[in-house]
């Protein structure tokens, strides 16, 4: 008979899930399951109310990320007010979508995933989590609560408070960026900067500790997805996408971000609330793609700040021949050269005058019935696809969400890693805690991503008092 093996819940990551491993009679690894059991319908509640609302709204879909969603829910109004915005807000729209990952990728690696990394994929999980992570390196431990705190600061200062601020709107952001806080956001330095690079060496480190490990932690071909600069520089606010494979190939470029969705499809299976979005010249499933961190690394030719860039040149040697760096987990990798990026892009902008200007909203009617916005949230390319009516009211909202557009290849890489560690005789915590771990290479967001509306997979069960299945429906 076959068996299934179920991590329920899967642990330190943000939403709610589950994953099953499917065994064949033999005890092998037939395949692998990431279930997201959460629902959430902002795209289908958001019908009915104004433009204007719409940044604050889905600001509140995630308490991780709000600001890239509010930045990209306000870039979609700008689009559908045919306006530009100020140079002083376009800055501080820069600046804030920084901040956010900063204290996300903080959040990620320092909290989340570090303990496995320190501490050991075979130690305690009694102590396997941040409070262990601190009677081993209080220092680090702190380190990490500095830098993600560094982010959340800025994040209050512009838009008032740290998670779910309204502070960015169609036509640019509704208050300007202080002297006095700038000064104080400028006392950080060099400390954010020290930590940025300290974490690099630590997961440095983590590569030679387990280096027979991670060649099972999804390493296959896929395509990569983000957004570049017109020099083809690493983007996280404009610019155009690059779609690449995983010779290391250019396959798309400079295609608009707001045609994304002429590019991608949305496949939706039985066992998971979460959508598989894919490339649709390849269809589902070949149509597999990656985006996020690893992603943007491999598909830009540069990055514009000194460390950072010095950064990406090393991780780009991880792949033979200038090829896509293609094992999943150099995310981390990844995840912290974009911190020293941001660590070193916010400096730069908190020396730039332009940003303490008093003119930071441009005002305009409806000028067109349908915008999109885009963004790089932390996790990888958001985008916010609006139709209004004359008045601004919305009639219909299709997001497209980094988290669902890593589904494919999240379940793939928890079905190799089991395919490596499971023979089905012995099952141990370690093994399954490897298997979560290749979830957390991603660094899901569930909340953010689960927003399809339409028929939704559902299994009922009617089982007698002694727990034997009945019956079974299914949707």
């Amino acid at each position: 008979m076959s068996n299934i093996i179920t991590i329920s819940p899967v642990s330190r990551i943000e939403g709610h899930a589950k994953i099953t491993i499917h065994l064949n009679s033999k005890g092998e690894v037939d395949d692998a399951r990431f279930h997201v059991n959460e629902f959430r319908g902002f795209e289908k509640f958001c019908e009915g109310r104004l433009l204007w609302e719409m940044p604050g709204l889905t600001s509140r879909i995630c308490g991780i990320c709000p600001a890239s969603h509010l930045v990209t829910s306000a870039k979609a109004g700008d689009d559908i007010l045919a306006i530009g915005i100020p140079e002083t807000a376009e800055k501080l729209r820069r600046m804030l979508t920084l901040a956010q990952w900063i204290q996300s990728h903080a959040l990620s690696f320092f909290h989340l995933s570090s303990p496995d990394f320190l501490l050991g994929f075979d130690a305690d999980p009694a102590v396997r989590n941040i409070f262990g992570l601190m009677q081993l390196d209080k220092d680090f431990a702190r380190r990490g609560i500095r830098l993600r705190k560094f982010g959340q600061q800025i994040i209050e200062f512009l838009g008032g408070r740290r998670i779910h601020t309204p502070w960015a709107v169609a036509g640019g952001v509704r208050e300007p960026f202080t002297k006095e806080e700038r000064d104080t956001l400028l006392e950080w330095f060099p400390e954010v900067k020290e930590t940025a690079l300290l974490a690099v060496d630590v997961i440095k480190k983590t590569h030679e500790k387990f280096h027979a490990e991670i060649p099972s932690f999804g390493n296959f071909h896929s395509l990569y997805v983000g957004l570049v600069g017109p020099k083809g520089e690493l983007e996280y606010y404009g610019g155009t996408l690059r779609i690449m494979d995983s010779a290391g190939n250019i396959i798309a470029d400079s295609i608009d971000p707001r045609d994304y969705y002429k590019h991608f499809g949305e496949a939706s299976e039985s066992w998971s609330y979460l959508k598989f979005p894919y490339y649709k010249p390849l269809g589902y499933p070949k149509g597999i793609y990656r985006v996020g961190p690893l992603a943007r690394l491999n598909i830009c030719d540069s990055i514009e700040t000194p460390l950072a860039e010095k950064e990406r040149r090393m991780f780009k040697l991880l792949a033979p021949k200038m090829e896509s760096v293609n094992n999943s987990f150099y995310y981390h990798y990844a995840r912290m050269i974009e911190t020293v990026f941001a660590v070193e892009k916010i400096e730069e902008l908190l020396h730039d005058p332009t940003i303490l200007g008093t003119h930071v909203r441009s005002k305009a009617e409806i000028n067109r019935l349908e915008g999109v916005g885009f963004a790089e949230a932390p996790r990888g390319t958001l985008f916010h696809h609006y139709n209004v009516d004359e008045n601004g009211v919305i009639q219909k909202v299709n997001m497209l969400i980094a988290t669902a557009q890593n589904n494919m290849a999240m379940n793939r890489t928890i079905k190799q890693i089991a395919m490596r560690f499971i023979d089905g005789k012995k099952i141990t915590e370690p093994i399954l805690n490897r298997v979560e771990a290749g979830i957390r290479c991603y660094d899901p967001c569930l909340s953010c991503s689960t927003h399809a509306a339409g028929q939704m997979p559902l299994e009922i069960q009617m089982l007698d008092s002694d727990g034997y299945l009945l019956d079974m429906v299914k949707r």
